[in-house]
């Protein structure tokens, strides 16, 4: 059989964003915000720029951050909703950005945290090196709202701006490779889900 070879990444090193002054911006002004981590990299990354009640940590539920975040935006459709999450992820649930734009909630951010590679398993490329464009894939599945960021003022001015679109929107973050020392939030599954149901009006369950 003849020899098959992945085709020459794509993504050159050429956005200076580094992931934590990207969430610590994005988040420095949130409010009284409902935000959803991703596995790995993005919930420390926002647990590094602050715990707070509202923040709902995922562990082990790679893919599962869109989606947890379209039902707290359907649920709480008075409260703004955004999900962080990484390139890695979003690709392996690619599925949940049709059924949110299906859905349509006018509440609900998503930013992908962009560093071309699938960080939690080896750093090995993601398809995103690759040419795979998230914000495009976005825009087919019918989100009015996308961008791509690769310097601070868009990603600053994007993150003051209040969602003005008439559904989610999703902003693609091209951030650098660092690898940041790990920030561990609480571990336990069932005190950070009653902590977000008390911070919401909701008793413990």
């Amino acid at each position: 059989m003849p020899e098959t070879t992945m085709p020459e990444t794509s993504m050159p090193e050429t956005t200076k964003i580094e992931r934590r002054d990207a969430v610590r911006r994005i988040l420095a002004n949130r409010g009284e915000t409902i935000v959803v981590c991703g596995l790995g990299s993005s919930t420390y990354d926002v647990f590094a720029a602050g715990d707070d009640d509202r923040n709902f940590y995922l562990w082990g539920a790679m893919g599962g951050a869109v989606m947890i975040g379209l039902g707290l935006a359907i649920a709480q459709p008075d409260k703004p909703v955004l999900v962080v999450t990484g390139d890695g992820e979003a690709l392996m649930g690619m599925g949940a950005l049709a059924s949110v734009a299906a859905q349509n909630p006018k509440n609900l951010t998503i930013i992908v945290l962009d560093n071309a590679h699938f960080g939690e398993t080896g750093m090995q490329p993601s398809h995103t090196a690759h040419g795979v464009e998230l914000a495009e894939v976005a825009t087919a599945c019918g989100f009015e709202s996308t961008q791509t960021i690769v310097d601070y003022d868009s990603l600053d001015a994007y993150s003051n701006t209040p969602n003005a679109a008439n559904g989610p929107r999703l902003a693609v973050v091209k951030i650098t490779t660092d690898n940041p020392d790990r920030a561990l939030p609480n571990l336990d599954g069932i005190y950070i889900k009653n902590r977000l149901r008390s911070s919401l009006g909701f008793q413990p369950v």
